[in-house]
């Protein structure tokens, strides 16, 4: 993909987790695991829940709200609407109708995209390139998961890992003063069997699947195909940018596990020291996992207004994305 010069800019960004908690301690009760286990599996202590009520409208709502109270943003101008979800309350209406709805925005498109744990990293990818090409001005980007809804409690591999949340960001046409430096995208769709949940077909590539509609993980498949997918995704939107590892300032991979995580760093020959996570204490939520990174970041005071960011999303499909940005999100 050729890179053309962005004239979008990302202006505000909020979050938001759900107040339920479920610890490493919390899980010993409910499988065959231990504290000691899944952290060093994995890094994860804790992980976020929604309600039995709460779901990725709830939580995306809640992401939007707390974008317009942070930075005393405006979104009933926006002229479109993404959300970026796997775990969408129903087949339809999408959720991005959900919350046009709720926000009473009167002439903006809404629709949702499925590119499982890659989706922010898609989502913003569309955002730019929808507002660069003059066919929006002014789009407002959601991702949400409920991850907890199709997590089976009674499997000891998967039920350790996931959590939910939500993020929400404005995008702004701006010709001056661009965020968006250069992106790239892969897909490995022979893979898509190692990471899956069920709807209407129970067959993929002619051999059955589990049929519960409960996500399934081969996660031995998934990590090797990450730890060898990301290092050259890396290096080719590092290449695109026409920039090198010493100008990134910050490196947000998706939190799927921190293990995985510390092999990717290794084999892209980038520190962890310059890495922002959110795996160790909200767990793997898909495609919310590297904004909450980046709000961490921000809390932690490690975020700041004008560095590099490079943020790269990778999971189901099994889909890939990378995403070079410069942050110049004004706080208010």
């Amino acid at each position: 993909m050729t890179n053309i010069q962005s004239k979008a800019r990302i202006t505000a960004f909020g979050t938001y987790v759900p107040e339920k908690r479920l610890t490493n301690e919390d899980l010993e009760k409910m499988v065959d695991t231990n504290n000691e286990w899944i952290v060093q599996r994995t890094g994860m202590k804790e992980r976020r829940i929604a309600a039995e009520n709460e779901f990725s409208s709830t939580l995306a709502l809640r992401a939007v709200e707390n974008l317009i109270k942070r930075y005393k943003k405006d979104v009933s101008d926006v002229d479109c609407i993404i959300v970026a979800t796997s775990t969408p309350d129903y087949t339809f209406p999408n959720v991005a109708s959900q919350i046009q709805k709720h926000f009473q925005i009167k002439q903006t498109g809404a629709m949702d995209l499925n590119s499982a744990c890659a989706g922010f990293t898609y989502g913003l990818h569309v955002a730019n390139g929808l507002i660069t090409s003059g066919l929006h001005r002014k789009i407002l980007f959601v991702a949400a998961e409920t991850l907890s809804k199709i997590t089976d409690y009674t499997d000891r591999t998967t039920c350790i890992l996931f959590g939910d949340g939500a993020a929400a960001v404005k995008v702004e046409r701006d010709d001056e003063m661009p965020g968006f430096i250069a992106s790239h995208m892969g897909t490995y769709g022979e893979g898509g069997s190692h990471v899956y949940s069920t709807n209407l077909s129970t067959t993929m590539q002619g051999q059955p699947l589990n049929p519960s509609g409960m996500l399934v993980q081969n996660g031995r498949e998934v990590y090797k195909w990450a730890s060898r997918t990301l290092p050259s995704g890396i290096n080719e939107l590092l290449h695109k940018a026409g920039l090198k590892k010493d100008d990134i300032d910050w490196f947000i991979p998706h939190s799927a596990n921190l293990r995985m995580i510390e092999s990717i760093c290794e084999k892209s020959e980038i520190s962890l020291e310059k890495t922002l996570t959110s795996v160790e204490y909200l767990g793997n939520t898909s495609s919310v996992s590297i904004p909450l990174a980046m709000q961490l970041g921000i809390d932690e005071g490690k975020l700041k207004s004008g560095d590099t960011l490079l943020a790269y999303g990778f999971g189901g499909g099994l889909t890939h994305a990378g995403v070079i940005l410069k942050w110049d999100v004004e706080d208010v």
